[in-house]
């Protein structure tokens, strides 16, 4: 059985919604599946993932393959750099606190980057907003200097 990490559409017509999820890779999209590991919503800015990075871990290392939206959230949440890291303590390359030391510090600042894209979002949404009060500028038709 090849084991697939894909999504799971859910949500109303132009509405996504994604399930993350270990699946037969014979299985049909929306089909059965094994495990949950998370959701995905593409509709917020920006997109909201939750996912439980051990469990996506422990199936990346059984060898289950994840799709290529899959694979980018994965390397978003920082799931790959973990199992990377993890390798090249495999391979005594350096120690599992130095892997740890390496990863909480990516994530601290990952975690900055995601702050700062949300607030910069939401002040964007705010200067595109009109005034509460304020109404839009008119143009009269008489007023400018034709002559």
């Amino acid at each position: 059985m090849a084991a697939k990490i894909r999504l799971q559409r859910h949500g109303s017509k132009k509405r996504p919604f994604y399930f993350i999820v270990i699946a037969d890779s014979r299985s049909p999209r929306d089909g059965k599946f094994i495990q949950k590991l998370g959701t995905y919503n593409p509709l917020t800015v920006p997109a909201t993932i939750q996912l439980d990075r051990q469990r996506a871990l422990d199936w990346l290392n059984k060898g289950a393959t994840p799709t290529d939206t899959v694979r980018r959230i994965l390397s978003f949440k920082g799931v790959l750099y973990l199992k990377h890291l993890l390798r090249g303590v495999k391979l005594g390359l350096f120690d599992d606190a130095t892997a740890m030391e390496k990863f909480t510090a990516w994530s601290t600042e990952h975690e900055a980057q995601v702050k700062k894209r949300q607030e910069e979002a939401y002040r964007n949404k705010r200067a595109r907003r009109p005034m509460p009060g304020r109404r839009p500028e008119q143009r009269s038709e008489g007023s400018g200097s034709e002559g």
